[in-house]
């Protein structure tokens, strides 16, 4: 009995240490892990929109994965085109954002994607840790918000868009749980994803202005405005060589940065007929 005794003190110390040492390790940042930079295989590194592939290589567009969301965004042209033009924006490149997005979606929650997403030809539409079509963050969201009324700050995009997401009521007299809740409903709506598009579209333009302000104008880099889409508002910081990069997504065998997918998506033939290219390759 002593010996069990204290093998089973020695297990519990050993428990206690490996999670002491995890804290501490969350606590310095060591478990960090920072979106990967594209590595050029598909693109130069330093040129957001050159292709050094061609188009047969482009393996994400291969399967029923592709098929499935070729499919499910063709059922939402018109809604997608309708919020990028209100924004103001491309509407390839929030397509772009969306293709990645979703692709990523239909990889990693293989049995969703076999049970529903294939058979029914529909978006995956998020509704815990990210929200709707786009997987926007319910803080990213309410930035968005907030910017668009802001106009002390760089994301500010004038007088004509400050309304774009007001609530139905006067938002003074809204209680904040109810404010919460219509947010949510707008981004998880399952079967209208125009304000999972609105908002999207609308950071889009807010990090556009935000480096345009700063001096390093990006509209035309897909790539790292896509980057930007994928790491947010608090990672989105202006300066002379932003470099593709993101989120990295597997898709088969092969690693994607979520901007240099977004990318190669943009420049490829793929819905073309439905989103032409507009971005001059640079």
């Amino acid at each position: 009995m002593k010996r069990v005794f204290n093998i089973i003190i020695y297990l519990l110390a050993g428990v206690g240490l490996f999670l002491l040492l995890g804290w501490v390790a969350l606590e310095l940042g060591l478990t960090n892990t920072p979106g990967g930079k594209d590595l050029g295989r598909r693109f130069q590194p330093d040129l957001a929109g050159v292709g050094a592939g061609l188009e047969q290589d482009y393996l994400w567009a291969k399967g029923e994965e592709w098929a499935t969301l070729e499919g499910a965004i063709s059922k939402d042209a018109k809604v997608i085109e309708q919020a990028a033009r209100v924004a103001g924006i491309d509407p390839r490149l929030l397509t772009a954002c969306l293709v990645v997005e979703q692709l990523r979606l239909y990889h990693s929650e293989r049995e969703v994607f076999k049970q529903v997403f294939s058979p029914l030809v529909i978006l995956g539409n998020q509704s815990q840790f990210s929200w709707g079509v786009m997987g926007m963050k319910r803080e990213t969201a309410v930035m968005v918000e907030r910017f668009l009324k802001d106009k002390n700050s760089p994301y500010y995009l004038g007088a004509r868009y400050e309304q774009l997401l007001d609530f139905e009521t006067n938002e003074l007299a809204i209680p904040a749980d109810r404010q919460e809740q219509e947010r949510f409903v707008r981004l998880v709506n399952e079967d209208d994803h125009y304000w999972s598009y609105l908002y999207s579209a609308i950071y889009l333009k807010q990090v556009a202005q935000q480096w345009q302000q700063a001096g390093y104008p990006i509209d035309g880099k897909v790539g790292v405005l896509a980057t930007l889409f994928n790491i947010g508002f608090t990672n989105s910081k202006p300066k002379a060589d932003p470099k593709v990069g993101g989120a990295m997504i597997e898709i088969g065998e092969i690693d994607y940065t979520f901007g240099g997918l977004a990318e190669e998506f943009y420049y490829s033939s793929q819905l073309t007929d439905l989103f032409p290219i507009i971005a001059e390759q640079s």
